[in-house]
């Protein structure tokens, strides 16, 4: 039997070779394997070269309150690659969790619109996507409805629009904006949504798209730093224990909050690169995601920076 077994699992061979080298009957040797599979004696192992990266996933899921994480396999440090990486990954695991009836709610942000460009399927759902901030004119990955827009044409859904700017010149002005019909509308839709896709916002990192949201955040580095941020997430800015930062324009923000995320199903944050790790563990303090998609590399710089917080 181990011979049969050895020339059949290790060896490569087909079982009427073996059966000619035995001179046993075809209907013998698949026996023999039959009966050494039964008695214990064949053990197999399936490894994947992306066994580093399920596991590293894994691990982040133990250390946090995620219920998912998964970490693209990246092959250099460059942060586009990276992100693109992890935009796949997002792709994919959306379409894993996607059902019919259901509404998306989306921010702007590379992130975002990393899993808009790698989104691919021939399948048409009937779902909605819907905006869950204000929105904001210039480059593509901060315009919010034109991202809702991608994404309900890639995945032959409908696309809602919300046509109020995200930064109001002031909490009054904000609170105006927010009683507007089609505004109240728009963001119940959001806070209703079953899934939520959103960036994780860097604040220190040169490239900040935070910084392209409004030209008034541009001047106001000081104030930012001394509001110890550290992280933004729907435009919020968030400290390193995951509150927001006592920062004069998070009043004046139309969008939903923080807060108002957590009560989504499904929030999964997509974010990738060296300058996002500190970010990202503020959004995870604050516990305002369930699901992350990054990269590898990310994912072991985020476990990293745990093990060193949880040593001190």
């Amino acid at each position: 039997m181990h011979r049969i077994l050895t020339m059949h699992f290790i060896e490569g061979m087909k079982q009427i070779d073996i059966a000619t080298r035995t001179n046993l009957s075809v209907a013998s040797v698949n026996r023999i394997i039959k009966q050494g599979r039964d008695l214990g004696m064949v053990e197999i192992t399936i490894r994947s070269p992306f066994q580093s990266a399920f596991d590293t996933a894994r691990m982040l899921v133990q250390r946090t309150g995620l219920s998912e994480v998964v970490a693209a396999p990246s092959a250099t440090l460059d942060d586009p690659s990276r992100l693109k990486a992890a935009g796949k990954a997002a792709a994919s695991f959306l379409l894993e969790n996607l059902r019919d009836g259901q509404t998306i709610c989306v921010t702007g942000g590379k992130g975002v619109n990393a899993l808009v460009e790698a989104l691919e399927t021939d399948q048409k759902f009937d779902i909605s996507v819907v905006p869950a901030t204000g929105g904001v004119q210039g480059k593509h990955y901060t315009d919010v409805n034109h991202l809702a827009s991608e994404l309900a044409m890639k995945l032959g859904g409908r696309a809602y629009q919300i046509h109020v700017p995200m930064f109001a010149a002031s909490p009054a002005e904000r609170d105006s904006l927010m009683q507007i019909r089609s505004c109240i509308e728009a963001l119940d839709r959001a806070r209703n949504a079953d899934i939520a896709v959103v960036g994780v916002g860097s604040i220190h990192a040169d490239g900040s798209s935070y910084f392209d949201l409004t030209p008034e955040a541009s001047g106001d580095i000081d104030a930012i730093r001394e509001s110890h941020a550290e992280a933004e997430l729907l435009a919020h800015l968030l400290d390193g224990s995951g509150r927001l930062a006592p920062y004069a324009l998070n009043r004046q923000l139309v969008c939903m909050t923080p807060d108002e995320l957590t009560r989504i199903p499904l929030t999964l944050g997509i974010a990738a690169g060296s300058a996002k790790v500190s970010p990202i563990i503020s959004v995870l303090r604050g516990n305002y995601l369930n699901a992350l998609a990054t990269d590898e590399h990310t994912a072991v710089e985020i476990l990293d920076r745990l093990d060193e917080k949880d040593g001190q």
